[in-house]
């Protein structure tokens, strides 16, 4: 490395990539700067590009660190370096964008510079955007709710795989929930893989009512969200050993099973997990030797839409969906009285447009639109 006041020239995977303003705070809480990041990505690459490679992946920058705003960033500048490698992906609007496949550690070097802390990718790989090999189970605590019930709720997904012959991986978040990671045969859309992800949520909720929800609706969930809609097109996660933007540096961390029982996330930041890694090694590692098919999962789904449990809200950036119930907060749709059309029409507001630097999205539901820059 060049020493500078300013910058900072760090040799590789066969690149120079310049990293300024290296002694910047990310973390002040716990004096961590932009430098340190980078350590941490070029010390864990192995175990980091795992996740990533092959996937396209969305940038979140957080150019003035985790106690500034940040923005995402899909679109790789024309002014890039000509070794990043990307890939064109299609959004739900049929818009396209070349995003990032953050394949090595000169890679995530780059993308630190920029200000990115957790790398976000796609559950596709390069060579099949259409077909998810991931499955995803994102497990968010509503307010209030201690992460005891996370492990809880985590350990009843893991037995519904299981009988659905499929095999679970599980991290942490990084922040209040836990995530568990299925590798599929890329055999199924995202529709599909999404109506998968449904049926798994509803069963868990079945097994553990009150504790565990797929209700879409903030005001109508309890217990552990199970965020089924982190399987439809668009919608990223954060991969296995991202650093997250929390005032502490935690990491999304790889976990056995049992472990879940007992985890402490609050202990696993930027700072332990690198020698965990060394000493223990990456629990998800052989996740690609084990991909399996959602035959069981999807014949659970189809039981539920024989007995009237039809499709559930979709984000609010996504065209209505056949079957999809009223994409309206509940408590609006019951307090609204029916109106004939004379007065619907009395009653119409001018739609209001979206100036240019505004992002859809939809605070009730805590979703964004799939339309950054």
């Amino acid at each position: 490395m060049a020493a500078s006041s300013e910058h900072e020239m760090i040799d590789v995977s066969g690149h120079e990539v310049r990293v300024s303003n290296p002694g910047k705070l990310y973390f002040p809480k716990v004096k961590v700067t932009k430098l340190d990041l980078v350590n941490y990505y070029v010390e864990c690459e192995q175990a980091v590009v795992g996740g990533l490679a092959e996937r396209p992946t969305v940038m979140k920058r957080w150019v003035d660190g985790v106690e500034g705003k940040p923005f995402f960033q899909k679109r790789v500048p024309d002014s890039a370096p000509g070794w990043l490698e990307t890939a064109t992906v299609t959004f739900p609007s049929g818009r396209h964008a070349r995003e990032l496949v953050p394949n090595d550690a000169a890679h995530l070097v780059w993308g630190v510079n920029l200000g990115v802390i957790d790398w976000n990718p796609w559950p596709v790989r390069r060579g099949d955007l259409d077909h998810p090999d991931e499955l995803r189970v994102d497990l968010d605590p509503c307010p209030g709710v201690p992460f005891d019930e996370v492990r809880q709720v985590a350990l009843s997904v893991r037995e519904v795989l299981d009988e659905h012959a499929l095999l679970g991986f599980p991290k942490t978040s990084g922040s209040r929930g836990i995530h568990v990671y299925v590798r599929l045969v890329p055999e199924h859309g995202f529709e599909e893989v999404r109506r998968a992800a449904l049926a798994l949520a509803r069963e868990v909720e079945r097994r553990m009512p009150g504790r565990a929800t797929s209700r879409w609706w903030k005001e109508e969930r309890e217990g552990v969200f199970i965020d089924y809609n982190q399987n439809a097109r668009d919608r990223t996660v954060a991969s296995a050993y991202s650093v997250r933007a929390v005032p502490d540096a935690r990491v999304s961390c790889p976990l056995e099973w049992d472990e879940v029982a007992v985890v402490e996330p609050e202990q696993l930041t930027l700072r332990t997990v690198p020698a965990r890694l060394a000493e223990r090694g990456d629990p998800s590692a052989p996740t690609d030797e084990h991909p399996g098919r959602l035959d069981g999962l999807l014949e659970l789904a189809a039981r539920d839409e024989r007995e009237g449990l039809g499709d559930a809200p979709w984000p609010p950036h996504f065209r209505k969906q056949k079957g999809e119930p009223k994409r309206v907060q509940p408590s609006r749709a019951k307090a609204a009285p029916a109106k004939t059309g004379k007065a619907k029409a009395a009653q119409a507001k001018p739609v209001k447009r979206r100036s240019a630097g505004a992002k859809p999205g939809n605070a009730r539901t805590g979703t964004k639109g799939d339309e950054e820059q």
